[in-house]
């Protein structure tokens, strides 16, 4: 048989990094080919990087056809669940395969809808005709399932989303890197393009160092809380008590008051600084 390679299945998961990629050829040249490439009929889907290594040193393998698939999209969600499945992948490609999936699973609600319209359409009862009963939808996937299906949660899976639409290539490949990790890479990348490319150019600090300096404003432009009101310090009659612990209380009661008094100052300062940053 004549294997056909996809261009476009093989660049749908992301490459091995040369150390996986050397790994996987030292195991194939001293154990063999013990996986079985993937087929759609004459397509390769899984086991590009062993059909390369066997390829080049002529090392047997084996074949197997899913005949299950129906489509390209039938074949990029199995593409999807195999790695998913995999431990070896970071969080942050397990995000980017989750919102692949996520995008499948939403453009096939919309083709179910679009299909069931036509079919209504089609079908319309005549005027006393009973209406004839609506194949149930292909429930779509929520955004908790898909997170949840690649082990992530959906905060992280949304800061995934975030890095994937604005972030700059470089920023990207950092966090692929492991350079940076999700969430200041999220952060980062509110930042304008040109402020990303110093940040990631300046290495591991100066990325950091601009995530916390987003927090930092943030956290300043945010209205400050209200502070409770002190409850009224109860009237206490000392008459019984020792001396040395009456002062003791009362000095507490004086400490609590003048306590409140400076919540209220700090509150009054930090709304001066909310002005001056929003200014």
């Amino acid at each position: 048989m004549q294997i056909k390679i996809n261009e476009v299945l093989r660049a749908y998961i992301e490459p091995l990094t040369e150390s996986e990629y050397q790994a996987l050829e030292r195991s194939i040249l001293t154990e063999g080919c013990r996986d079985a490439l993937v087929l759609w009929e004459d397509v390769l889907v899984d086991g590009h990087n062993r059909y390369q290594i066997c390829q080049q040193h002529g090392i047997p393998f084996k074949v197997t056809e899913n005949t299950s698939f129906r489509n390209l999209e039938d074949v990029k969600l199995w593409m999807i669940d195999n790695n998913l499945g995999r431990r070896s992948i970071s969080d942050f490609q397990r995000g980017v395969l989750a919102l692949r999936k996520k995008e499948i699973m939403a453009a096939r609600a919309l083709e179910l809808a679009a299909e069931a319209a036509a079919e209504d359409a089609r079908i319309a009862p005549q005027e006393g005709e009973a209406a004839p009963k609506k194949p149930a939808a292909m429930p779509l996937a929520s955004r908790e399932d898909i997170a949840r299906a690649a082990r992530l949660s959906t905060a992280t899976l949304g800061q995934i989303e975030k890095i994937q639409k604005t972030a700059t290539p470089e920023l990207v490949e950092a966090v692929r890197a492991g350079t940076i990790s999700i969430n200041a890479a999220a952060t980062v990348a509110s930042l304008p393009e040109e402020v990303q490319l110093a940040a990631v150019a300046g290495g591991k600090k100066e990325l950091q160092k601009a995530a916390k300096e987003v927090r930092e404003l943030r956290a300043a432009s945010r209205p400050a809380k209200e502070p409770k009101e002190p409850k009224a310090a109860p009237t206490v009659d000392y008459g019984d008590v020792p001396t040395d612990v009456a002062e003791l209380r009362a000095e507490n009661i004086a400490l609590r008051e003048k306590n409140a008094a400076l919540l209220e100052e700090i509150t009054v300062l930090q709304r001066r600084i909310s002005e001056l940053v929003s200014a």
